[in-house]
């Protein structure tokens, strides 16, 4: 069973909502989001967020909000940052001999020629990030079923 991790700022925006999205496109792998901060432990997502993924019929009101933590590396399969400072934040706590992978996961969105998921806390975009999620999403399913075949 996979284990995958998404990881944004302050688990309010980003990450629950990629978790979400992941959660309903893959219900086999077992899904978690947290933040590199902990400005919003125990929040639930960020009301416009909540409100924009569910007119897409993802619901998140479950999702609270943690920090990430270096038990994290041991927990999990796959750590998926949004961007490149939660990137260095996460290896930043990384345990010696840890060796879970941390990926950026805006590249696995086919058709987006994007780095980085850009949060739409500052931007306002929740559509336009919702988009990009949903295909990385997609990128990362079709990644796991072939790696699934691969090893099956």
């Amino acid at each position: 069973m996979t284990k995958l991790l998404f990881v944004c700022l302050g688990n309010i925006c980003r990450s629950p909502a990629a978790e979400a999205i992941f959660r309903k496109l893959y219900p086999a792998a077992i899904t978690d989001s947290a933040g590199t901060a902990g400005y919003h432990i125990g929040e639930p997502p960020y009301g416009p967020m909540q409100k924009t993924a569910l007119i897409r019929g993802i619901d998140m009101a479950d999702l609270r909000a943690r920090q990430f933590s270096p038990a994290d590396f041991s927990n999990f399969d796959l750590i998926l940052v949004m961007d490149r400072q939660n990137l260095r934040d996460v290896e930043a706590l990384r345990p010696k001999g840890a060796a879970t992978a941390v990926e950026l996961f805006a590249p696995m969105a086919a058709g987006f020629d994007m780095e980085e998921v850009p949060d739409p806390y500052y931007t306002r975009d929740f559509s336009g990030c919702l988009d990009l999620l949903e295909a990385a999403a997609e990128g990362l399913r079709q990644r796991l079923d072939l790696a699934q075949r691969d090893t099956g």
